[in-house]
């Protein structure tokens, strides 16, 4: 093991014998007492050093190795220390890949204070090298999202669109503007490449298919963001694949539900609801989809665009890495020019083929833990 204070947490004296580890409440650390050698020590576990050489210069502060270990399974147990050569070898190969992990250090950190165990963060990094991600829509939102699962360290990002390029779907994390004219799915592709750090992995390049961890639904038709495609989802509940809605209808974002599939409510599910709800719901939904009543250009606020994307995209990579995100079962809404994010539960329903009603997984997805201190003493 070589010991090493998580870089992301600042650490402060509070007062001659307190140390805080960490500058937001969610985040913080407090040890109490700490005593001069011990303060000194904290300076020594930079990670460069394996517990052997640590006992030694440890000695000359008359830290004896007892302490040293009481002191370190403390802060270990408050997900405060990391070992960087921690992780298995899936880590230890991302970190061979030196271009590569220099782009992602920015995500280690991040991650290394949501998986507190020393090498966790390391290895939930490695294993998205592994996953393969399919985003459905290459428009303001589906090719950001894209962009961000790619530049994240997803190994395989799947874009399916058709059509080619406008100018409208120009945007800065997302398609360029000297893709215009191209083929949409084409262009997308190349964003992929483009943000991935590093090359595909091995088993891709020798030409295997891992399987779809997650499904992106990400529509450019404002109508099929409003009222998803049940008969679409019907496919995907069948295979058991997970799938997460997210797009912009007129001025309002939406990212959710995220589907478990017949874990949670479904697009089936919502729009049983709906009707069950307003009985007249069919009958609108039948006028907006007749091709009469469809916008030469549709309503899409590139800001809000690219806050659907960021957040639809951290929600999927909070999947990815094994959590369940608050979209789980649920459907995220914020108009513009407010922008309050609320938040709505996508029920099962008893009639819905998916077979989530009285499936009670997920249930809890939406009680996020709020901000908290944590105290070591």
């Amino acid at each position: 093991m070589h010991p090493m204070l998580k870089p992301a947490l600042r650490r402060a004296w509070r007062d001659r014998a307190t140390v805080q580890f960490g500058i937001t409440p969610a985040q913080a650390v407090v040890l109490a007492p700490v005593d001069p050698a011990t303060g000194h020590f904290l300076d020594m576990l930079d990670g460069t050093q394996g517990l052997p050489l640590l006992y030694e210069r440890a000695r000359a502060l008359d830290l004896p190795p007892a302490q040293v270990d009481a002191l370190l399974t403390r802060l270990t147990a408050a997900g405060v220390v990391d070992d960087p050569t921690a992780g298995g070898p899936e880590a230890e190969a991302l970190r061979s890949r030196t271009g590569a992990h220099e782009r992602l250090r920015p995500d280690l950190a991040s991650l290394s204070l949501l998986h507190p165990g020393p090498g966790d963060a390391a290895k939930t990094l490695a294993a998205r090298r592994a996953i393969r991600v399919q985003v459905r829509g290459a428009g303001r939102v589906g090719a950001a999202i894209a962009a961000v699962l790619s530049g994240s360290g997803v190994g395989r990002v799947d874009v399916l669109d058709g059509g080619v390029t406008q100018p409208g779907d120009v945007t800065p994390g997302g398609l360029p503007g000297q893709a215009v004219g191209e083929r949409r799915a084409a262009a997308a592709a190349q964003l992929v490449r483009r943000a991935a750090p590093g090359g595909p992995p091995r088993h891709q390049r020798d030409g295997e298919q891992p399987g779809l961890s997650l499904i992106v639904v990400a529509p450019r038709e404002a109508l099929d963001v409003h009222a998803p495609n049940a008969m679409d989802a019907e496919d995907w509940i069948r295979a058991g694949i997970p799938h997460l809605y997210a797009g912009v209808v007129e001025t309002t974002g939406v990212v959710g539900p995220l589907v478990l599939p017949g874990g949670t409510g479904c697009a089936g599910c919502l729009a049983l609801g709906r009707t069950e709800r307003d009985p007249g719901w069919p009958r609108l939904l039948a006028q907006w989809r007749s091709g009469r009543q469809r916008t030469a250009v549709p309503a899409c606020d590139l800001s809000l665009a690219t806050a659907v994307a960021g957040l639809a995209a951290a929600h999927a990579l909070a999947f990815l890495d094994g959590d369940l995100p608050t979209s789980t079962g649920s459907r995220w809404e914020a108009s513009l020019p407010r922008l309050d994010w609320r938040s709505a539960p996508i029920e099962p329903h008893r009639d819905c083929f998916c077979g989530a009603a009285g499936n009670t997984r997920g249930e809890q997805a939406s009680g996020a833990a709020g901000p908290h201190d944590t105290m070591v003493r």
